[in-house]
């Protein structure tokens, strides 16, 4: 990881049916995140927002994936300005925003590190698989899409920024904490080539098997890996804000352990953190403990 991290905001909520991720940036920084990164010695520039449309002020489009235009330009944005973080010497960390978001975020690291004739993993850590495209999808949510996208799936909006598909090698791929899948997206994942770890995996083999395995899926012949963590991989009652909460999810010392094992391996190359709503939180708790999760990932330990 680079001594400078570089905070780029996406405030996109057109990819999900409950309003206020959007919010979840600012909701980031009200927790103190710029400055707690400072406190671990980084180097930290905050870039702002990447513009995204407003619900009201667009048409919806498509039932089958809503707003979707309006998403692949936002992602479009997005990756442009990962990609310039990150030949910046930077890490990039990103902000979400619903998980619609992730399609910006890996094309611009996948990008720069493609112009070093390189290849990047992905570590998913989600409640979903998010491999829907708009032919499976039961509700034309895109934030349930983000992942197919990433593997070349799905419509060339999403698959398509910068001209090259798949963004990631499914072989490079591991889906953590598993827990709510589609009925038509169960064969997609079984057959896609990803490694998912289910949170019965984790309750049988415990979290530091499953992040041993998750790690070294994503290391292997990879010049690192990209960290997408959507806050709903933890149960409710730790992280309530989120837009499609699932009961069964990690602990908070599960969600530590798997951040501190990123920190240690020293092969994360980028990050996001999506779907924290402030309005269904409880006194900014869920946007308080992404920020330690964060922290855990980028260093922090106990001694």
């Amino acid at each position: 990881m680079a001594e400078r991290i570089a905070i780029i905001g996406a405030p996109l909520d057109l990819g999900q049916g409950r309003r206020g991720v959007d919010m979840g940036p600012s909701a980031l920084r009200v927790a103190n995140l710029n400055r707690r990164l400072a406190g671990l010695g980084y180097e930290v520039e905050d870039l702002g927002n990447v513009p995204a449309e407003q619900a009201e002020h667009v048409l919806e489009g498509s039932a089958q994936a809503r707003f979707l235009p309006q998403i692949a330009e936002s992602c479009r944005r997005l990756a442009q300005w990962v990609e310039k973080a990150a030949a910046s010497g930077a890490t990039p960390l990103v902000l979400g925003g619903d998980h619609s978001v992730a399609v910006g975020t890996l094309a611009g690291v996948a990008r720069h590190y493609r112009r070093r004739k390189e290849k990047i993993g992905l570590i998913w850590v989600d409640a979903h698989a998010d491999m829907n495209t708009p032919e499976t999808s039961p509700s034309g949510n895109v934030h349930g899409m983000p992942l197919a996208g990433c593997l070349g799936h799905g419509p060339k909006e999403l698959t398509g920024i910068f001209g090259f598909s798949p963004k990631v090698d499914p072989a490079r791929v591991a889906v953590v904490g598993l827990r709510d899948v589609d009925e038509a997206e169960r064969l997609t994942v079984r057959e896609s080539g990803v490694k998912a770890f289910t949170m019965r995996h984790i309750d049988e083999h415990g979290m530091r098997a499953v992040m041993e395995d998750a790690i070294e899926t994503a290391t292997n012949g990879t010049a690192g890996f990209h960290l997408s963590l959507d806050m709903d991989f933890l149960d409710p009652r730790e992280a309530p804000g989120v837009g499609t909460p699932v009961r069964g999810g990690g602990t908070y010392r599960e969600a530590h352990l798997a951040m501190e094992m990123i920190g240690d391996s020293g092969r994360m190359v980028s990050m996001e953190v999506v779907e924290v709503n402030p309005v269904l939180d409880e006194s900014n708790r869920t946007a308080e403990l992404a920020v330690e999760l964060i922290l855990s990932a980028l260093g922090k330990r106990i001694l």
